[in-house]
């Protein structure tokens, strides 16, 4: 299987005739004159976990970023869908009263206010999604530290509440960028779990993760991205098995 045949092993795609949950069809964007994501065109169905993966610079983030519709990198063409609505042209907020959630990297959790004060006003501005004690049922470490300062929990902790805050909301997709950064290996399959418990519910997930293995043993499916370009889709268990594949485009 070549290394760089997008085609060589396409995603499961939605029956004949309809649109897939979710696709982003030949987006480009910009960071000023930056041309960061190139052309970049994929579908997931939805309940599928996609594990989107690269070096350092390959643009995964941005990409993400552009889904999620934020100001900055600037989208300049293409077209991005979720559940037959057009994103294209929407805001971030607009997007995420849709469904679409994004848990950034530096997971924003907003000092001043204890876990469950940061989990009631993602409910006030989107307040179709779980209920707080469905939340803390499925993390109950974050139902032991309700009344704690948020910014003051371990960068795990801080982790699960900012997924928990995405399932507060109106979830239709999740976007998770870099989940394992910087936590340490046991807090990691911590977050493991509860990644794999999102999956088991069939919520839609877009995962960019440097721990490409970790990813890999979640997803259902792989993108590989190379300087703004994706080189290669297919399965999970099919990156796995090609150990070429990975030391070429993920230096595992």
């Amino acid at each position: 299987m070549s290394a760089v045949d997008t085609h060589a092993a396409p995603a499961r795609n939605a029956a004949p005739g309809t649109q897939p949950y979710f696709s982003c069809e030949d987006v480009h964007a910009y960071y000023g004159e930056s041309y960061i994501v190139q052309g970049v065109s994929f579908a997931v169905n939805e309940g599928e976990v996609v594990a989107l993966l690269g070096r350092n610079g390959a643009g995964k983030t941005s990409t993400l970023r552009t889904i999620a519709r934020m100001d900055n990198p600037q989208m300049r063409g293409g077209k991005i869908h979720l559940g037959g609505h057009d994103l294209t042209r929407m805001t971030s907020y607009e997007a995420a009263r849709l469904g679409l959630q994004l848990v950034p990297e530096d997971r924003r959790i907003i000092p001043g206010l204890t876990v469950e004060e940061n989990l009631k006003l993602s409910q006030i501005a989107e307040p179709k999604g779980w209920e707080i004690e469905r939340i803390y049922s499925h993390f109950p470490r974050l139902a032991e530290r309700r009344r704690q300062e948020a910014v003051t929990m371990s960068g795990g902790e801080q982790q699960m509440l900012a997924v928990a805050r995405a399932l507060a909301r109106d979830l239709k997709l999740l976007l998770l960028d870099e989940p394992y950064e910087g936590l340490a290996p046991v807090i990691v399959h911590e977050i493991e779990a509860i990644v794999s418990e999102i999956k088991s519910l069939g919520i839609t997930t877009i995962m960019v993760e440097q721990n490409a293995i970790a990813a890999l043993n979640l997803a259902d499916r792989a993108i590989i991205m190379d300087m703004g370009e994706i080189v290669y889709t297919g399965s999970a268990a099919d990156v796995l098995a090609d150990k070429a594949l990975r030391e070429e485009y993920l230096a595992v």
